[in-house]
């Protein structure tokens, strides 16, 4: 996974600066996306817009996350709302995830990379990253 643009230049100057980290608050939120967001983008840019879809939020702590060495890992499970009925035949393929600021909007990406693999939801479909199956490793 890769560091968002605006939390690359929080690190920089922190460390070169001495300019305060900024405060990311007490819950982390995952979104899904359809394609890369990229470093440059914001939680909002290719978000899944699949009916009832929103953000799943995690606690930045040990219950959200544990954390060894350079490496911080989900410890829950991050369920996404069911895809409404509503969607019909409809379909949106999944790519992307990344770890943000923000419940909903343009929040700020800390992380954001691929999924392993796409995730096709339909009408019904309830998208889940399982306990441990989301990993960040700084090098």
């Amino acid at each position: 996974m890769s560091k968002g643009n605006t939390t690359e230049n929080d690190l920089v100057r922190h460390l070169f600066n001495a300019v305060a980290m900024p405060s990311y608050g007490a819950i982390l939120y995952l979104s899904l996306h359809t394609a890369d967001p990229g470093e440059a983008g914001a939680q909002n840019t290719s978000e899944a817009a699949y009916p009832d879809y929103a953000r799943v939020a995690i606690t930045r702590d040990g219950t959200g996350w544990s954390v060894v060495g350079p490496t911080a890992t989900l410890n829950t499970e991050a369920t996404f709302p069911e895809c409404n009925a509503s969607f019909g035949l409809g379909t949106e393929i999944l790519t992307h995830i990344a770890i943000g600021t923000a419940a909903s909007g343009a929040g700020q990406i800390l992380y954001s990379g691929a999924l392993t693999a796409p995730v096709i939801v339909s009408a019904l479909d309830t998208p889940r990253i399982p306990v441990g199956a989301l990993t960040v490793t700084e090098d």
